[in-house]
């Protein structure tokens, strides 16, 4: 059973801003803000989809440069435990934003399930990677490298396999790029600016330097 959601999220074992206890229960207020996020960024992922369909002509001499984009649809992934510092969180948050989008109508259509779920468990092991004792900027670009290294495999597998080498090693460099800066930095930028609302105190995201 979920703990009282006025119970606030642990500080840390060691004191140390960023560090939580591990294996720490999920409450009502964790479950409900993952769930909140990811369906705000699945709305997102439905808007990012049609802003990538209408500049995909921009790329037409280079079509693997587009993955500048790409960074967005692995937010969740990161962002979702950097605020509840649980694990599967990312994961969560990924999955939910990837049904939203498809239920609103993504051109990818069902797949991006699979993206979600796969992008999820990827983000989740740069958490795991530190014994989900460490939420920092560190674990947020790591997560998110390792979220964008998923994600490019799939569509290397699913969308475009008969790309030379050459665009298939780039393609790879600007989502790991795109993703480590718009999803890593970018995610953890979007965290601190929450915290300074007071909007997560209700968690140690919101007491403590991410």
């Amino acid at each position: 059973m979920a703990e009282p959601a006025v119970r606030p999220s642990s500080t840390g074992a060691t004191g140390n801003p960023g560090a939580v206890r591990p294996g720490s229960r999920w409450r009502t207020v964790d479950i409900v803000v993952t769930a909140v996020l990811g369906v705000a960024f699945g709305v997102l992922f439905w808007a990012w989809n049609l802003l990538w369909a209408a500049t995909g002509t921009a790329f037409t001499a280079f079509p693997p440069a587009q993955a500048v984009m790409y960074g967005v649809w692995l937010l969740p992934a990161v962002v979702a435990p950097l605020v509840v510092r649980k694990a599967g969180a990312g994961l969560f948050a990924e999955l939910i934003a990837a049904v939203v989008s498809a239920l609103m109508g993504s051109a990818w259509g069902a797949v991006v399930l699979l993206y979600g779920l796969l992008q999820g468990v990827a983000g989740e092991a740069g958490y795991a990677a530190f014994r989900y004792r460490r939420f920092g900027l560190p674990q947020a670009v790591l997560s998110a490298l390792l979220a964008g290294a998923m994600a490019a495999v799939l569509d290397l597998l699913y969308y475009y396999p008969t790309w030379a080498a050459g665009w298939k090693i780039g393609y790879v460099a600007m989502v790991a790029a795109s993703t480590m800066i718009l999803a890593g930095l970018g995610g953890t930028a979007l965290v601190r600016a929450l915290s300074r609302t007071g909007a997560l105190s209700s968690f140690a995201s919101g007491r403590s330097r991410v």
